[in-house]
């Protein structure tokens, strides 16, 4: 069935069944004096033994749609269970949510009309969860000695009280009621093994509730195995709009609450960060004690900007919300939260991943704000919906950058409509549009105090780029990849916004499309650049001063390997070459040495000529005439032209 009405759907008196009068007490003191649509439709299926699959828009009253009906299951049973007997089971995908609904069951069991030692008088519902508060076994122990008509726990912990150490103990053969709290989730969270084990365990007779938001085409599936003939109650919300051309209005079907106001607005990459910190500001001015709840897309970004958050806005008071932290922890913040939210008259902020989209009933959140859009976009209106709940008035603000604006038209098909607001200015004054101003310069002022917070403290350092690059992985895997792509993102604008001193070094870093923001290092001396805790800081110092120790080692070890190499290369030579390399150098000796000789030889006889110059240069010519006669002389006397007595007269003075 469908159904599509009002925000109210009657007083609970109009109900065909009447309610326990100490059930419709609690309703009451809870300010519920009408129903909702979901629980006008859902409550009398539930009490006539159907199964249900109901879809209606977040904060739309579905927790007690199965609360109430479930409750007066037990009150109207013909026999009490057994103390080691369980009726209700309801199972959530978070421990935040099963915490909820199991305080929510409690409340109406602490109110039982009657003596406490009526036989029919309901024992305190058991909480299942992981944590450090109870192990399995002490759970089976718990539920054996005190007992507990009612159980409520995620799968996990759930499969174990039913399947492992509760097997033998925990009696599921009197089970009146099965509810899947947020069905759709179970199923993207991995839970689906787990789910069908414990769909075969529990007994075919047995009215089963599946509730959520959104459906998908993975519930089809469970529905077919867990649910016989459901009833599907689909309860939408409409709001009129004028169309041109037509006198009439025509309804506008909605996936968001009626009240609430969904805005979005434009800016740069650069920008986010000063326009988050104006929204707040602004919805501070006209709500001093606003209540904000800021969605980022990773924990490591959450807990980074808490922390700057915190020092840079101390009259703002600052939780912090997500998948990382310890369950004491996570428990402890959502508590701090809503205590924070009701008691105080000042603004408080919960900073916070989707770990706290679906089913959290904080009713005091004023204002929304998504600083990232979701990577899943069926989370978008779970985000939206922690505010204006059940009829209460409510905004929420989405930041998209460039491209990203296509994310409006995605979410119109979705039935989710988003309207835009101008970019706020200073005090909060509209701006011109992205397009017709230049950049912001409350952005750069904003990065110059975040980096001067990050430089006072290196761990605030660690963790920017830590938050950054889990940021730029998690935008990598958005599922809307065709709107939400890496390449259009200003990634500089980003690293920017976080008050990075340096970029870390990413591959996607390394090729910057025009258009992107400009880059310079902060100077600073990173081997100086301290942690303020001593303690991270003495250990830092030690690591460096073992590096540089490391470093001088290497270079010793380094030179030490070059000349084993060489030496190895020398004694790895073959024998035949060793021999072939000495005879070429025995050659080249017996060169080099005749070589020597000879100029050896040739200087000795330069300066003989040089000797026999030198006399020839001492002698008289007329000694040479004297010579030269005499030769011709000795050649006449050969020939036997002059006879030799008279030679030897003339030459020899005879």
């Amino acid at each position: 069935m469908a159904q599509s009405s009002n925000a109210f759907a009657g007083p609970w008196a109009k109900l065909q069944t009447p309610l326990t009068p100490w059930i419709t007490d609690v309703i009451s003191s809870l300010g519920h004096t009408q129903m909702t649509p979901v629980q006008a439709s859902t409550i009398p299926l539930f009490m006539n033994h159907k199964d249900v699959v109901v879809e209606a828009v977040t904060g739309s009253g579905k927790t007690l749609a199965f609360v109430i009906p479930t409750i007066e299951k037990l009150i109207r049973r013909e026999r009490p269970l057994r103390k080691n007997e369980i009726g209700i089971l309801v199972i959530s995908p978070t421990r935040e949510l099963a915490e909820q609904i199991h305080s929510v069951y409690s409340l109406f069991l602490d109110s039982q009309s009657g003596d406490e030692d009526d036989p029919k008088r309901l024992r305190p519902a058991q909480l299942l969860v992981s944590g450090t508060a109870s192990t399995p076994a002490q759970d089976v122990s718990s539920f054996l000695e005190i007992g507990a008509d009612i159980v409520v726990g995620t799968p996990g912990r759930v499969e174990e009280f039913l399947l492992g150490k509760g097997r033998d103990a925990v009696s599921i053969k009197e089970l009146e009621v099965l509810v899947l709290d947020e069905a759709d989730r179970l199923l993207d969270l991995g839970f689906t093994a787990v789910l069908t084990r414990i769909l075969s365990h529990l007994p075919k007779q047995r009215r089963t509730g599946l509730f959520s938001a959104t459906m998908t085409d993975a519930l089809s599936e469970l529905i077919r195995v867990g649910l016989r003939n459901p009833v599907r109650v689909v309860v939408k919300v409409e709001a009129k709009r004028g169309i041109k051309r037509k006198a009439d209005d025509v309804a506008e079907e909605r996936r968001i609450p009626a009240s609430l106001q969904n805005y979005h607005v434009r800016c740069r990459a650069i920008e986010k960060m000063v326009q988050l910190q104006r929204i707040i500001q602004l919805e501070q001015k006209e709500n001093q004690s606003a209540k904000f709840i800021v969605y980022f897309a990773t924990c490591a970004c959450v807990d980074y900007f808490y922390r700057i958050f915190s020092s840079l806005q101390p009259d703002v008071a600052f939780f912090s919300l997500h998948g990382h932290l310890p369950p004491a922890k996570r428990s402890l913040a959502l508590s701090q939260f809503r205590s924070h939210a009701s008691t105080h008259l000042s603004p408080s902020v919960l900073l916070c991943t989707d770990v706290a989209a679906r089913g959290l009933d904080l009713p005091t959140v004023d204002v929304v704000i998504q600083f990232d859009p979701p990577v899943d976009p069926k989370q978008f209106s779970h985000r939206c919906g922690r505010t204006a709940r059940a009829g209460r008035s409510g905004q929420a603000w989405t930041l998209l950058c460039g491209r990203e604006e296509e994310y409006v038209d995605f979410l119109s098909v979705r039935k989710i409509p988003l309207r835009e607001r101008p970019y706020l200015g200073v005090d909060g004054k509209p701006s011109p549009s992205m397009d017709d101003r230049p950049e912001d310069p409350g952005a750069a002022a904003l990065e110059q105090q975040i980096r001067d917070l990050v430089k006072q403290d290196r761990d605030l350092h660690d963790r920017g780029v830590k938050a950054f690059v889990s940021f730029v992985r998690a935008y990598s895997k958005h599922e809307a990849s065709y709107i939400f792509r890496l390449k259009d993102l200003d990634l500089v604008g980003v690293a920017r916004s976080f008050g990075l001193l340096r970029l870390p070094k990413m591959p996607e870093l390394k090729e910057r499309p025009e258009g992107h923001s400009t880059w310079l290092d902060v100077d600073i001396d990173w081997d100086t650049y301290a942690y303020a805790d001593k303690t991270r800081e003495k250990a830092r110092l030690q690591e460096l001063e073992e590096k540089r120790a490391n470093a001088v080692q290497d270079e010793k070890a380094k030179a030490t390997r070059q000349k084993e190499r060489k030496r190895q290369k020398v004694k790895n030579v073959a024998w035949s070459d060793k021999v072939a390399k000495k005879e070429t150098k025995e050659k080249r000796k017996e060169k080099k040495a005749m070589a020597r000789k000879a100029a050896r030889a040739a200087a000795s006889a330069q300066q003989t000529v040089d000797a026999d110059d030198q006399d020839r240069e001492d002698d008289d010519p007329d000694d040479w005439e004297e010579l030269a006669e005499e030769e011709r002389a000795a050649k006449k006397v050969r020939k036997n032209k002059l006879d030799q007595k008279d030679f030897d007269t003339q030459f020899l003075d005879l």
